[in-house]
């Protein structure tokens, strides 16, 4: 595959970085845009790769990922331009790659030149231990080839669904702003462990342990009904994990006691009001070609 530049040295960034190098992708392949001379030089060191201008990052590279926050991406847009029109464009057929939240293909389509493939990509977090989930969606002008580079580029650092781009403020909402979700559930449940009598460190544990084990009881049941072709990919997902709360809940048990509290204390519509809101927000931080 043609050489990849990350335009941005942030979190976003970094884990992408990381989780390619951990995937086996060559420093030589890999080249990092970042301004900030404290950071670049931090990165060098750390990855051994190549930091240098977004211009010069872009120049050569087939893939060029825009990995800045929204409000960044005006200014980087037309260091980008100046990019392509400066690229040896017989040698590199560059595809461009967002993975700002809010920001839609059909804005760098109107700031590129006409006919730039531009395909978006919503990420989250625990792609920096090759655990994440990215939902790719294509632009007008990409084509079913670029998607699939694009695609195998983020597998390297977990699971990828490709969506329409309208859906991709919920993914934002869901699985982009979920793991902060998740965080704040584990560190409620050790704050009530430690209530009731555990240490912080016997809580942190067991909390972690089971989350880590939860979670793999619901693939491995997801896995189990790919296989066996009852449900195709991403549906059923609610009823899997509705039928393990079912196993794990004994009727006038613990749990079944536990849960009551849970329902009477509304989780099922907090958790869908921070989507919503979450969701929202994307929307409200978005930037168009209008």
């Amino acid at each position: 595959m043609a050489r990849i530049a990350i335009i941005g040295g942030g979190h976003i960034g970094e884990a992408l970085l990381s989780g390619l190098l951990r995937a086996g992708r060559q420093t030589k392949d890999l080249v990092v845009a970042e301004q900030d001379p404290a950071r670049a030089k931090e990165l060098a060191e750390k990855y051994s790769v190549q930091v240098s201008s977004v211009r010069d990052a872009a120049e050569n590279a087939g893939y060029v990922i825009v990995a800045v926050k929204p409000g960044d991406v005006e200014g980087v847009i037309g260091q980008l331009a100046q990019a392509v029109s400066r690229a040896d464009n017989d040698s590199v057929e560059q595809v461009f790659v967002t993975v700002a939240a809010g920001v839609t293909t059909a804005y760098y389509q109107s700031k590129l030149p006409a006919g730039a493939p531009v395909i978006r990509v919503m990420p989250n977090a625990p792609m920096v231990v090759g655990g994440g989930v990215s939902a790719v969606a294509p632009g007008s002008f990409s084509t079913a080839e670029q998607l699939k580079d694009v695609v195998s580029i983020f597998d390297a650092v977990g699971g990828v669904l490709t969506v329409p781009e309208s859906q991709l403020d919920a993914v934002t909402a869901l699985s982009g702003s979920g793991p902060a979700y998740f965080f704040l559930m584990v560190e409620a449940l050790i704050d009530a462990g430690v209530a009731e009598g555990l240490s912080r460190s016997v809580a942190t544990d067991l909390v972690s342990q089971t989350m880590a084990g939860s979670a793999a009881m619901l693939l491995e049941s997801l896995d189990r009904q790919q296989a066996d072709g009852a449900q195709a990919m991403g549906a059923g997902i609610d009823t899997s994990a509705a039928q393990l709360r079912a196993t794990v809940t004994s009727p006038g048990g613990t749990t079944a006691a536990g849960l009551r509290e849970l329902e009477r204390g509304g989780l099922r519509a907090a958790v869908a009001n921070a989507v919503s809101a979450a969701k929202t927000r994307s929307e409200q931080l978005g930037i168009t070609s209008e």
